[in-house]
């Protein structure tokens, strides 16, 4: 039986790190890539290996799920895990940090589709999943540029379902809530109804399962791990 791989874009700390560990669980092999050597430390830990490099920057993304075919020869599931857009009051974030928040966001999903589609296309199959954020659904002014470009991103899931699902390619998003991986204000935890964060290892179960075979009947879909904090039924 053919090894599955994973490759995991963001994989060298937090919710990345955090999937990256479960999928090991799940006995996938690891490709992970991050822009510090995180993600080699992890890679080494976890028998895997590693791609330094930025989800925003085209040739990084080109050389991640090259060097991933080159050592081992497919690619069944892949994690896209970006940093944080910029922030601000909604009419003072400039031009360019708009067109920053796109390369960050949305143009990653984009450029890492095209590369991986003819992967999965010649395998019969697999997954991808996009990591958002709950204010998919309920856009915050906390968070302007996250709010606009991450829906981009779910409807261009929906739209990538649409066009691969008949070739047993499924895409989702995994919407996250406050998760402890991150640097925030306790205060934020108590818009849970748990009334604490959520645990990175908790929003990579989720992920794992939109990764794996075990949702082989899940694609388009934006699925929410925010202990409540959206209203939207």
């Amino acid at each position: 039986m053919t090894d599955k791989v994973c490759v995991v874009v963001g994989g060298g700390k937090g919710m990345g790190a955090a999937i990256a560990r479960e999928m090991k669980k799940r006995n996938y092999r690891l490709s992970l890539m991050s822009p510090s050597d995180n993600c080699e430390n992890l890679a080494d830990k976890l028998d895997g290996i590693a791609y330094r490099g930025r989800a925003e920057n085209s040739r990084d993304t080109d050389n991640l799920i090259k060097f991933t075919m080159e050592k081992f020869g497919r690619i069944d599931s892949l994690l896209i895990h970006v940093g944080g857009p910029p922030k601000g009051d909604l009419l003072e974030i400039s031009e360019d940090d708009w067109k920053k928040a796109n390369e960050m966001v949305l143009m990653p999903v984009i450029r890492l589709s095209k590369l991986i589609t003819p992967i999965m296309q010649s395998q019969g199959g697999g997954s991808i999943v996009n990591i958002t954020t709950f204010s998919v659904f309920e856009p915050s002014l906390m968070f302007p540029t996250s709010s606009v470009y991450r829906v981009g991103v779910s409807s261009y899931t929906k739209l990538y379902s649409d066009r691969y699902g008949p070739e047993n390619i499924r895409m989702n998003c995994l919407l996250p809530g406050f998760t402890d991986s991150l640097d925030l204000p306790e205060k934020l935890s108590h818009m849970s109804v748990f009334k604490r964060f959520a645990r990175a290892e908790e929003q990579a179960k989720t992920a794992a399962f939109l990764l794996s075979d075990d949702s082989s009947y899940i694609t388009g879909q934006s699925i929410r791990v925010d202990g409540g904090v959206t209203r939207h039924i």
